[in-house]
C-alpha cells in the first residue's frame, strides 16, 4: 500500500532515503570515493608513473627516520613511530603507494566510472614509480649513512630470510589491510588533522610490529643491496612477489571488499540514476 502523505511521509522525503545521519555521512563518502577512484584511473601512464615515483621518494624519507631512530635507540615501536613521517609526507604531498590504490579505483570500477585496463595501468604505473623511486633513495641513503649498513643488512634479512609459512602469509594480508584500511580513514573525514592522525597509526602498525608490506620493505632490501650486503636483487624478487599477491588480497579482503558490499545498495542506487538519465536522454 502507497505511503504518500502524512507528516510521516513528508519528513521521510525532506530527510532523505538514509536512515540516518550516519547513513547520510556514508553516502557522502561514498560518492568520494567512487570520485577519487575514477580521477586516478583515468589519469595517464606519464602521471601515473611520476605520481607513484614521488610516492616511492617520500617514503623513503619515513625509511630514513625509521632507520635513524632504530639505530640511535634499539627501538623498534619508536622507530615504527618515526617512519610515519614518510606517510604524512605521502598524504601531504599528494603522491601514492601501489597499495593505497585498493579501494578508491576497485569502488570507481565496480560504478562503472572505469575499465580493467585503467585499474591495471595505475597499479602497474603507481608500483613501477614507487620502486624506481625508492631505489635511487636508498642508493643515496647507502652513500649518506655507511654506519647503518649492518642495520639496515639486518632489517632487510629479517624480512627476506622469513620462510613462507603460516606467519608469512598473515603478516602479508595484515600489511595490506592496514595500509588500506588507512587509505578509507583519511578518504572519511575533511580534516587535516584527522587524516594525518590516521597516517600516524598506520606507519606505526606497518613499521613498528615489522608487518610485510612489498613498498616498505623492497626499501630496506634496496639499501642492503646497495650497501654491499650479501642480498640479490633475485633474493628480494622471490620475496617480493610473493608478498606483493598478498598484500593485494588482505587489502581487497579485510577493507575494500567488506566496504563495498557495505555500500551495495549506493551503487544500485547510482546505477539506476544512469539508466533512468540514459533514457531521458
Amino acid at each position: 500500500m502507497s505511503d504518500d502523505g502524512g507528516p510521516g511521509a513528508a519528513q521521510r522525503r525532506e530527510d532523505g532515503a538514509n536512515d540516518g545521519p550516519v547513513e547520510e555521512e556514508l553516502e557522502a563518502e561514498f560518492e568520494d570515493v567512487v570520485g577519487e577512484g575514477a580521477e586516478r584511473l583515468h589519469r595517464t601512464f606519464r602521471a601515473t608513473a611520476i605520481t607513484g615515483l614521488l610516492g616511492g621518494i617520500e617514503v623513503g624519507v619515513g625509511v630514513i627516520a625509521y632507520l635513524g631512530t632504530l639505530h640511535a635507540t634499539g627501538d623498534e615501536l619508536l622507530a615504527g613511530l618515526a617512519f610515519s613521517i614518510g606517510l604524512i609526507a605521502l598524504l601531504m604531498a599528494h603522491s601514492e603507494l601501489f597499495t593505497e590504490n585498493f579501494l578508491m579505483p576497485i569502488a570507481a570500477l565496480i560504478a562503472r566510472e572505469g575499465t580493467f585496463g585503467q585499474l591495471a595501468k595505475l597499479w602497474g604505473g603507481t608500483l613501477l614509480g614507487n620502486l624506481v623511486g625508492g631505489w635511487l633513495m636508498m642508493g643515496l641513503v647507502a652513500l649518506a649513512f655507511p654506519d647503518w649498513h649492518e642495520l639496515v643488512a639486518e632489517t632487510a634479512m629479517h624480512f627476506l630470510d622469513a620462510p613462507i609459512d603460516g606467519a608469512f602469509i598473515a603478516l602479508s594480508l595484515l600489511g595490506g589491510g592496514v595500509i588500506t584500511l588507512m587509505t578509507r580513514m583519511q578518504e572519511g573525514t575533511d580534516s587535516e588533522p584527522a587524516k594525518i592522525v590516521a597516517a600516524v597509526a598506520g606507519g606505526f602498525i606497518l613499521a613498528g610490529f615489522q608487518l610485510f608490506h612489498s613498498i616498505l620493505d623492497t626499501l630496506f632490501a634496496f639499501a642492503a643491496i646497495l650497501s654491499g650486503a650479501d642480498i640479490t636483487y633475485l633474493d628480494w624478487l622471490l620475496w617480493f612477489f610473493p608478498v606483493l599477491l598478498l598484500n593485494v588480497i588482505g587489502g581487497v579482503l579485510l577493507v575494500t571488499a567488506l566496504r563495498i558490499v557495505r555500500s551495495g545498495e549506493l551503487f544500485q542506487h547510482r546505477r539506476r540514476n544512469e539508466r533512468s538519465e540514459e533514457q531521458a536522454a
